[in-house]
C-alpha cells in the first residue's frame, strides 16, 4: 500500500469503554480546556481520519454521559463483547472500519489529551504493504493504543480476545509490526489518575 492509499482509506478508532478505576470518575467526560476529553480526542483524530468510531458499550460511563450530546462528529460502536477489554474493543472497531471501506485505522484511547494529528502523520509514513500494525514507540516502550492497524487484522485480534487474551501488547505478538520512534513523546501521555491531570495543568 502506498502512503497515498493510506491517506485516502484511514479511519479513526477511539477506545472509550474503560472503567476509569484509578481516576475515580469517567475519563471521557473530564473537562479538558473547555470540552470533554473524549470530544477533544475525537476532534483531533477527525483532522486525519474518516470515519471516527468511538468504541464503548451502551452501559459504559462514556456512552451514558456523552452519546447524543453533540460535539465532534463520531459514530458510536457499542457491540464489543463484554469482558474482552480493549482488545475486544479494537476487534469490533477494526471490523466496523473495514465495513466503512477503510483499509487502515488509527487507534487511540480517550485519555490522551495531548494527542496531535502530527502523530498520525508520523505513523502513516511507516505504512507498507508488508506490515499489519505501525506502533508508536518511545523510550523502549511500545504504545499499542497509539497506532495504525490494518482493518483486516480484526479477525486475528477477535480470535485472541476469544482465547482470553486481554493485553493490547498481545496483538503485537500476533501481527507483523513496525515500530516508529515519534518526535514528540508528549503526544502519548495518558491521564490515568487525578495526579496525572494535576501534573499536566501545572
Amino acid at each position: 500500500m502506498t502512503q497515498q492509499d493510506a491517506e485516502q482509506q484511514l479511519a479513526g478508532i477511539v477506545l472509550a469503554g474503560g472503567r476509569s478505576r484509578r481516576m475515580g470518575r469517567d475519563k471521557a467526560g473530564i473537562d479538558w480546556e473547555g470540552e470533554p476529553m473524549l470530544a477533544r480526542v475525537v476532534r483531533v483524530v477527525g483532522e486525519r481520519c474518516r470515519p471516527v468510531l468511538v468504541v464503548a458499550s451502551e452501559d459504559s460511563a462514556a456512552y451514558r454521559a456523552l452519546h447524543g450530546t453533540g460535539g465532534p462528529e463520531a459514530q458510536w460502536v457499542t457491540d464489543e463483547e463484554p469482558g474482552t477489554g480493549p482488545l475486544g474493543g479494537l476487534a469490533v472497531g477494526l471490523a466496523q472500519a473495514a465495513a466503512a471501506g477503510a483499509r487502515w485505522a488509527f487507534v487511540c484511547a480517550t485519555d490522551m489529551p495531548l494527542i496531535s494529528a502530527e502523530l498520525i502523520d508520523e505513523l502513516r509514513r511507516g505504512v507498507t504493504s508488508s506490515v499489519q500494525a505501525v506502533i508508536a514507540h518511545d523510550m523502549g516502550r511500545d504504545h499499542p493504543m497509539a497506532a495504525l492497524y490494518r482493518t483486516d487484522a480484526s479477525e486475528v485480534i477477535a480470535g485472541l480476545a476469544a482465547q482470553g487474551e486481554r493485553r493490547m501488547l498481545g496483538a503485537l505478538d500476533a501481527l507483523t509490526t513496525h515500530r516508529v520512534a515519534v518526535s514528540n513523546p508528549d503526544w502519548l501521555t495518558n491521564v490515568n489518575a487525578p495526579e496525572d491531570l494535576h501534573r499536566l495543568h501545572v
